[in-house]
């Protein structure tokens, strides 16, 4: 029913509740579940209603969602919309989000308490809430959050340097260099249509030239230098365990199968939704860098893993970091920054509410080097006090077990009753998160040997 939803009661995995679900006037399906033990909390998300037929089922017992239910939270939020592909606009998710939260407020009651959570996108759109439209919401639960430049400059960064170190080879061994395209990706249907992954010739051809570049000494350290340059994680493919990080072959292996995982999105992961989002207009660039200072500011394990490797295969580290500095740059569409500098569309580290941010050490889709330069404008803004991070130990993207979920929500919930963070450590986050007998795993971690020494790609126009 469009403009409109049905209330319903259902029951899922023993919890009661009632149920109202529907199509907002730009054809979001939205849904809101509220338990009949309700404890006035609800946690909006921007995803909940994309979860439903897939994860919202008793064969799926331990489901974050069911289980925050079970507990005696409401759940309200949206899918994502058919043509996010083509006109992705956080902002208007926002909006959307409010009026499902209208209908909370007129059809259920106003809640006690918003807590505002969501996962990649949901987790941009989660702390943008918290610093441009945090009047209704009281705390938020960031998980994997991306923000779009940074995220597409962080991305540029390593695949710039990936085409011209290892760019050679593959026209050595009868590419073209065209083949090995970073931005302007194809709207040819080529894209899923989540916009997570391409097929054909461009990622083939990245396969490749991935490939041939672990055939040699030389190409290996390359591989290496382009992730340092990137501030992308080193461990991203289970087909490996999280390398040692004192192990420059280690290093090099996980790094290895990490590239050709990724060669799947050149340029970045869905580079073509956030290249669509303005019209097409590009919003990375670096007319700007510096890649030698760039690479100074890299995790201190990697470096080290980039010179042994380079002297391990007789290779000049400096004459090629001059050859990514030498390679043609590209600027970036005014037009383009001036769409993403809008509140909800990028954030500059400066909320209004509690935030709590959770992302995995291994995660493909977004490097947890945003994290800390988000960490480095909370500070520079003065808001430590409203912020805490925490690192999962897991590769994947958003596969947050319903015990950290539900952690953090506990964690939030204590912050918000108290006006005080209970500790946020690994070892007391797992501590608390073993108590909930979710009958998942908890896997906090120390993310402190995985930092940057500083991250290259923090962009606040708002500032």
């Amino acid at each position: 029913m469009r403009n409109s939803g049905q209330i319903s009661d259902s029951v899922v995995t023993g919890a009661a509740y009632k149920e109202e679900r529907g199509t907002l006037p730009d054809g979001t399906s939205y849904i809101i579940r509220v338990p009949n033990n309700w404890n006035g909390v609800l946690i909006r998300d921007l995803d909940i209603a994309s979860s439903l037929g897939i994860s919202w089922t008793p064969e799926s017992p331990t489901n974050p969602k069911d289980a925050i239910l079970n507990r005696g939270y409401a759940l309200a939020g949206t899918a994502r919309h058919v043509m996010r592909m083509y006109q992705y606009d956080p902002r208007r998710e926002i909006s959307n989000l409010d009026l499902v939260l209208d209908k909370v407020d007129a059809n259920f009651g106003k809640p006690k308490r918003v807590i505002q959570m969501g996962c990649s996108g949901g987790g941009h759109v989660t702390l943008a809430v918290s610093e441009d439209f945090s009047d209704r919401i009281d705390g938020s639960v960031a998980l994997a959050a991306h923000t779009p430049v940074w995220l597409m400059n962080s991305f540029f960064d390593g695949w710039f340097a990936l085409k011209a170190l290892i760019g050679p080879g593959y026209v050595a061994a009868g590419g073209n260099m065209e083949d090995l395209a970073i931005t302007g990706m194809p709207n040819d249907g080529s894209s899923h249509a989540s916009a997570h992954g391409l097929e054909g010739d461009v990622p083939a051809a990245w396969r490749k030239a991935v490939r041939i570049a672990q055939e040699s000494p030389q190409g290996r350290a390359q591989l290496v230098l382009a992730f340092t340059i990137g501030q992308w994680p080193a461990w991203m493919s289970d087909k490996v365990t999280r390398p040692d990080l004192n192990n420059p072959e280690e290093l090099q292996k996980s790094i290895y199968y990490s590239a050709d995982m990724i060669t799947s999105s050149p340029g970045g992961e869905a580079r073509v939704m956030f290249e669509n989002a303005a019209y097409g207009q590009q919003l990375s660039w670096n007319d700007n860098v510096d890649y030698a200072k760039v690479f100074e500011m890299g995790n201190p394990h990697l470096k080290a893993a980039v010179r042994a490797l380079y002297k391990k295969a007789g290779a000049d580290l400096d004459a090629d970091i001059a050859k990514v500095n030498g390679a043609p740059r590209i600027k970036a569409s005014p037009y383009a920054l001036d769409f993403w500098k809008q509140p909800g569309r990028t954030t500059d580290g400066n909320p209004k509410i509690p935030v709590l941010r959770l992302h995995m050490v291994a995660d493909y889709q977004i490097p947890p080097s945003l994290v800390e330069g988000y960490e480095a404008e909370v500070k520079r803004h003065g808001k430590e006090d409203l912020v805490r991070t925490a690192y999962v130990n897991s590769t994947g993207h958003c596969n947050f077990s319903t015990a950290e979920q539900l952690e953090a929500i506990d964690t939030m919930m204590k912050r918000l009753d108290t006006g005080k963070w209970p500790g946020t450590t690994p070892a007391e986050l797992n501590k608390r998160a073993a108590a909930l007998d979710t009958d998942t795993t908890a896997r906090f971690m120390d993310y402190n040997p995985y930092r940057q020494g500083q991250y290259a790609r923090i962009w606040a126009p708002n500032n």
